[in-house]
């Protein structure tokens, strides 16, 4: 019997009409295992994986494999977006025993969940024979099983142990990794390594800041190229904007489709914080059109973001994307259709499958003159109304809370930038407004419901669907994220509540997650038991839980002034340390963070009458140090810190500029300001 049909995951959904007599992860399971004496199979995916659903095709929704799992095994289903903690016990183990990881990944386990053999995608008949191996082995082998299993669970529980060395995140360490990272920087094409190529969004977060820090020209060239080479490549949708998650090649051309969340909140703090320190129209452009996808595309009113876009169309990876270039002149015509081809990349033989090619941005637009712009305008509108009328990829309808966390961070990033740099003569200043309106708008809505559906009891929920709250427990980069959306919001907004709800989060935090080094662990001490509790302090796809409970209590402590946050901060950075200057490239957000403590960071403060437009609020967003909170509003508003108790002078808009609350002189002028956060 299958019992995934009244699963609130988008992946188990995707499994519920297979013939495997599928279990959601529960202890029932396991107790079933146990009755039965035969091992379990956690298999491993989410609803975007393009690998994960050829797997299901070929294999779990084959009767003869199908009847070799139901008659030797428990088989138990898990969403790894749902539960981070179950995924990242069982990568860990996958990549101990076979040097790599991935998804669908397959884990074959003891009754009590002892891992002792692990893979990732399996064809159907190798799936088949090894099923049979396993069933064999256990029935005549039992012994070496089970000492397989206490070897992987001994590797596991020392990859995942909290204790290590410790030492303070200092400059040094991080221009060490600043320099690690320009060696091992992609002259040609961008970005770090080769195929397949992901988009390095926190790395990139950390070079800007120490770009900013230290006025290092390589690490601000190593952002700007790889964030054109993104940007111009196959793996950014040059119509509807938004990223892709990585790269097949290692030169940008051909994406694996599907689009995450997490992804595309980062990639846009990354070009929008671009933007702020350059000008950059490219990164102007893409920034506000990723937040325009993330708007259209991903949100929900009532609920948030949802977690991606599918990497296949009907079953075919790219169906909704690729182009020919008879397709092109179909839409447009004979002249148009050659000048897009040009333009896009697009060639007879193609650059994926089947002679069609993924767009790529193969001339320089955001430069041209106004009449190139205009046609490059009108051709992507005209593409883009004839691929609406294609099959669209399905969309996984879940909200992470972490990752939601992410996008109203990265939207009120943009929404603080986009008004500093807003300007009536732009020639796109309605296409901005109208950008601005409708993130502003999925930001707030999100916020909320983060607030009132996630929060249980004061407690933060993992997921949600159709606004209703699952079951799984927030691990802590859900506290993390949420927490500094939270902390962001109270900027954007000057609402005490805000400040509030971090504050809390960061109190459960500290109280259930904290490790006795100073670090952290991913889960609760009062969560469910696994064979090992995690606290991995490497970023990957997302901050580590230690990295985004960091940043949020350096925050968190800026905008209150609190140092017992910032005394955790610090500590907590200080077990991360050592992995920075050895590991730079699993280490950009926590890097990011070392350089807004080594900041200071600042709190900007602008007492003003009429926050709209003063030219003080848009010169400190301009000019902002790494890591800078900065708060507008009224004198002494109520929950607000950064305002109380700074008056204005003389009736004028007024800016405090402060590090550790120990504050420059307060100023009415630009210029004073500007000065002031340049260190003059």
């Amino acid at each position: 019997m299958n019992r995934l049909a009244d699963a609130t995951s988008p992946y188990l959904l995707q499994h519920a009409e297979n013939p495997v007599d599928w279990w959601p992860w529960c202890e029932e399971a396991f107790a079933e295992a146990r009755r039965r004496d035969v091992p379990v199979i956690i298999s491993v995916g989410y609803a975007a994986c393009h690998w994960c659903h050829v797997m299901a095709h070929e294999s779990f929704e084959n009767e003869s494999v199908a009847g070799l799992m139901n008659g030797d095994f428990v088989s138990i289903k898990v969403d790894r977006e749902e539960r981070p903690d179950v995924d990242a016990v069982y990568m860990t183990a996958t990549q101990a025993m076979t040097g790599q990881g991935g998804w669908p990944m397959t884990v074959f386990a003891t009754p009590d969940g002892t891992p002792f053999f692990c893979g990732t995608y399996f064809p159907r008949d190798n799936f088949r024979q090894l099923l049979q191996s396993v069933a064999t082995a256990w029935r005549d082998q039992r012994e070496a099983v089970l000492r397989q299993g206490a070897a992987v669970v001994e590797a596991i529980g020392g990859a995942q142990a909290v204790g290590g060395p410790s030492t303070p995140l200092e400059a040094t360490l991080l221009d060490a990794a600043a320099a690690q990272l320009a060696e091992e920087y992609d002259e040609t094409n961008g970005g770090f390594g080769g195929a397949p190529k992901f988009p390095p969004h926190m790395n990139l977060l950390f070079l800007l800041r120490h770009h900013q820090r230290t006025g290092s020209a390589r690490s601000l060239e190593i952002v700007r190229h790889t964030c054109e080479a993104m940007a111009r490549g196959g793996i950014y949708d040059q119509l509807a904007g938004g990223f892709a998650r990585y790269s097949v090649d290692g030169h940008w051309t051909v994406p694996h489709f599907e689009k995450m969340l997490y992804d595309n909140a980062l990639l846009l703090r990354t070009y929008t914080q671009l933007w702020r320190l350059t000008g950059d129209p490219l990164a102007r452009r893409v920034a506000r059109d990723t937040a325009r996808f993330l708007a259209d595309e991903l949100h929900q009113a009532g609920e948030g973001f949802a977690s991606a876009l599918d990497a296949d169309t009907a079953g075919v990876e790219g169906l909704t994307y690729v182009w020919t270039p008879q397709q092109l002149v179909e839409v447009l015509g004979e002249e148009d259709g050659r000048w897009a081809a040009d333009l896009f990349a697009v060639t007879a033989e193609g650059t994926f499958e089947h002679g069609s090619s993924v767009l790529r941005l193969a001339r320089d637009v955001d430069d041209a003159d106004p009449a190139v712009r205009q046609r490059w305008q009108q051709v992507v509108g005209r593409l883009l109304v004839a691929r609406d009328t294609r099959p669209q990829p399905a969309r996984d309808d879940k909200v992470v809370a972490a990752w939601n966390g992410l996008a109203i961070t990265a939207i009120a990033d943009f929404q603080q930038v986009a008004a500093a740099y807003a300007s009536p003569d732009d020639e796109d200043a309605n296409l901005m407004d109208g950008v601005l309106i409708v993130t502003d708008g999925a930001m707030r809505d999100t916020a909320e419901h983060l607030a009132k559906v996630h929060l249980v009891d004061g407690r933060l929920r993992r997921v949600s669907r159709a606004g209703v709250v699952g079951a799984p427990a927030g691990v802590l980069e859900d506290y993390g994220c949420v927490a500094e959306a939270f902390c962001a919001m109270h900027q954007l907004t000057g609402e005490g509540r805000w400040l509030e709800l971090a504050g809390r989060l960061l109190d459960v935090a500290l109280e259930r997650f904290a490790a006795p080094d100073g670090g952290f662990y991913d889960t609760a001490d009062d969560a469910e038991r696994l064979v090992t509790r995690p606290a991995d302090p490497t970023d990957n796809a997302t901050p580590a839980g230690r990295s985004a409970i960091v940043a949020a209590l350096v925050a968190y402590t800026a905008l209150t002034g609190e140092t017992r946050y910032r005394e955790a901060a610090e500590a907590a950075l200080a077990t991360v340390a050592p992995i920075v200057g050895r590991h730079a490239r699993f280490t950009g957000y926590s890097a990011a963070v070392g350089e807004a403590l080594l900041s200071g960071p600042y709190e900007i403060a602008v007492v003003t009458d009429q926050p709209a437009g003063d030219p003080l609020i848009a010169a400190a967003h301009r000019h902002a140090p790494p890591g800078a909170v900065i708060v507008a509003g009224r004198p002494d508003q109520p929950g607000v810190p950064l305002l109380a108790d700074r008056p204005m002078v003389d009736g004028r808009s007024t800016a405090y500029a402060c590090r550790g609350f120990v504050c420059e002189r307060p100023v009415t002028e630009v210029a004073d300001l500007v000065g002031q956060l340049a260190g003059r």
